[in-house]
């Protein structure tokens, strides 16, 4: 298949020259929105309000930083990333206040959080989504604000708590990979978790319109209640996975069971200090052509009976320049890599990247920086079913390959691997 491939990078690479030392601050915040306003994640409820509360939702953000360098993981309670528009904000106000330019900003996927596509509610002048960009910008600032000497240790193993819910094949990918990382002072204090784990949290009924974390929440709360620190929900490469809870079937008890799969885990890392840390950040904007013609009258108002009226229209702004994916690659002291792309990717794209790319640890962030649907691998295409074919897949065939592959590209030009590659245009 020919590629649209006017891939807009504004790729850049940072590096520290000297022995720096590792700093690190966390910290969160509450971003529950108004009661009765649209709910995101299943297109049968429309835009019915949303009708109570069973758990806070909250975002909680982590800044490393090695010298001037400085990247910023901010795990969210929502079903997406914010929008582009939102993504600029908040970079700007955190680049002014704090010189942080890179950030990871990561949705759990959690189907009864809010529509942050419309900013016109509760009103265009009280608008939610303007509050949350700027919720977002101070509890980065919050945690800049927080750094102090640092170090980290990670730890993973596998784990049964996930299943593919695509493939009708025999031998179905799964990402097993439960990873935490623990940043800790020059004491052995913890100054914040992090977990990465693939799973789309869909375990509450999607009747119920009253918002909530779903499993992340307890997870997150647990570790937090047994550490006095922030522990951050990272969303995988969850397109195509679902929770394999066993006995422990209900959000809430799923929650805690991988809650206590990480405090377990977190007990065996100890950070161990370096004395030359080197932190290098790139970031690439691609433009794909869109599967979704909703030019087409029909089209559109298939999508609009299927969803509703607001954010069928916001995607049809959204990609009338083609679909626009981001990528955000980032390497610890040669070790440690951390992707975020903003999407739905199937979990063969993480499984890819961690085996080839050959470092010890990979945290694979999806729903990250803006929010481009499905990116099924070329397989899951060719097999078809929701998740892979154009009705929820906009971007064309083969584009989760090639932004997968310019990741893999920058690890190994980080690790000075790759020095004879010529300038993109």
């Amino acid at each position: 298949m020919r590629f649209m491939v006017a891939i807009l990078c504004w790729s850049f690479l940072i590096e520290t020259s000297r022995a720096d030392d590792l700093r690190a601050g966390a910290a969160k915040v509450d971003i529950t929105p108004p009661i009765g306003f649209p709910m995101w994640g299943y297109g049968a409820r429309h835009d019915a309000g949303s009708t109570g509360l069973l758990d806070p939702l909250k975002a909680r953000a982590l800044v490393l930083a090695v010298g001037s360098e400085k990247i910023a993981l901010v795990s969210l309670d929502l079903g997406r990333a914010p929008t582009r528009q939102s993504t600029q904000a908040i970079r700007a106000k955190v680049k002014a206040a704090a010189g942080i330019e890179h950030l990871f900003l990561v949705g759990s996927h959690t189907h009864h959080g809010p529509v942050i596509e419309l900013d016109d509610w509760p009103s265009p002048k009280n608008s939610y989504v303007r509050e949350l960009e700027q919720k977002l910008a101070n509890v980065i600032i919050e945690a800049n604000k927080n750094l102090r000497h640092a170090k980290v240790g990670i730890a993973s193993k596998e784990v049964p708590f996930n299943r593919n819910r695509h493939s009708k094949l025999a031998e179905k990918p799964v990402d097993h990979e439960f990873l935490i990382l623990r940043v800790e002072d020059m004491e052995g204090k913890p100054i914040a978790h992090a977990v990465n784990f693939a799973a789309h949290p869909t375990m509450r009924e999607a009747r119920d319109l009253r918002f909530s974390a779903d499993y992340p929440g307890p997870l997150a709360g647990l570790v937090e209640k047994e550490t006095g620190v922030p522990c951050l929900f990272l969303q995988g490469a969850a397109g195509d996975l679902s929770p394999n809870p066993g006995v422990d079937s209900g959000p809430d008890q799923f929650g805690l069971r991988l809650g206590r799969e990480a405090l377990e885990l977190a007990k065996t890392i100890r950070g161990e200090p370096t004395d030359k840390h080197k932190l290098q950040v790139s970031e690439d904007d691609f433009q794909f052509k869109s599967r979704i013609d909703l030019t087409n009258p029909a089209i559109k108002a298939g999508y609009v009976n299927a969803f509703f009226q607001g954010i069928v229209d916001f995607y049809d702004r959204e990609y009338a320049e083609g679909v626009r994916p981001h990528l955000t690659t980032a390497l610890l002291d040669g070790k440690i890599g951390f992707v975020g792309v903003s999407g739905e990717f199937f979990c063969g794209h993480s499984l890819s990247l961690k085996l080839r790319g050959r470092l010890e640890h990979v945290l694979f962030l999806g729903y990250c920086n803006d929010y481009q649907q499905y990116f099924p691998t070329i397989q899951a295409a060719a097999e078809g079913g929701y998740g892979a074919d154009a009705t929820v897949a906009a971007a064309e065939v083969g584009s989760g390959e090639l932004m997968i592959n310019r990741a893999l590209i920058h690890f190994y030009q980080m690790r000075g691997k790759l020095t004879d590659l010529r300038p993109r245009d």
